[in-house]
C-alpha cells in the first residue's frame, strides 16, 4: 500500500523548490540569506477540511480514536438537544442531521490535522511512560482519599453545628 503524505507539506515543499530554482545566483562574497522557515499550519485556508487521508496513520491511534469519540459524543448531545427544542419538522430532523454529518466530518478531520494529531501522538507516547499503580496501591490510596474526605466533612459539620448553636444563643 502506498504511503500517503500530507498534501500541505507536499505543496509547501514544491513551492520551496520552485522558489530555490528561480532565485538569482548570489555572489560568493555576500553571505546567502537564510530561507524563512515556513509554518506548516493552515496557510491555505480550509483545504485541510476536504482531505480524506489519515495523518501518521499508525501513530497515536488509540488517543485519536478516544478524542474523536469524546468530541463526537458532545456533538451528538448538542444535536439531540437541538432536536428537542425544535418545533418544525425541518428544524427537528433535517438541520440536526445535517449538523451531525458536517460536524462528524469536521471532528474526523480535526483529529488528523497535523498539529493536533502530533499533539495527540505525543500525549499517547507520554502516557506509555507513566508508572501506573498496582491494584493494591490503587485501593489503599483510594481508601486514604475517601477517609480524608469523610474526616473533613465531619470537621465542617462540627464547625457548622458549633457556630449555629453559638449564633442561636445570641439570637442572631
Amino acid at each position: 500500500m502506498a504511503k500517503q503524505q500530507h498534501v500541505t507539506a507536499d505543496h509547501e515543499v514544491d513551492e520551496q523548490n520552485e522558489s530555490e530554482d528561480s532565485a538569482p545566483a548570489i555572489s560568493s562574497r555576500s553571505p546567502s540569506p537564510k530561507p524563512k522557515k515556513k509554518d506548516r499550519s493552515m496557510t491555505a485556508g480550509a483545504h485541510w477540511l476536504f482531505q480524506v487521508g489519515l495523518y501518521k496513520r499508525n501513530q497515536g491511534r488509540v488517543i485519536r480514536q478516544l478524542t474523536f469519540a469524546a468530541v463526537l459524543l458532545a456533538l451528538v448531545l448538542a444535536v439531540w438537544r437541538l432536536n428537542n427544542m425544535a418545533h418544525t419538522s425541518a428544524m427537528k430532523y433535517a438541520v440536526p442531521f445535517a449538523l451531525l454529518i458536517v460536524g462528524g466530518w469536521v471532528v474526523y478531520r480535526l483529529v488528523n490535522l497535523p498539529k493536533f494529531a502530533d499533539f495527540l501522538i505525543a500525549v499517547e507516547a507520554e502516557m506509555t511512560k507513566v508508572s501506573w499503580p498496582t491494584r493494591h496501591q490503587l485501593i489503599r490510596s483510594s481508601i486514604v482519599v475517601i477517609l480524608t474526605i469523610i474526616g473533613f466533612a465531619v470537621l465542617l459539620w462540627f464547625y457548622d453545628t458549633f457556630w449555629k448553636f453559638l449564633l442561636d444563643l445570641l439570637h442572631v
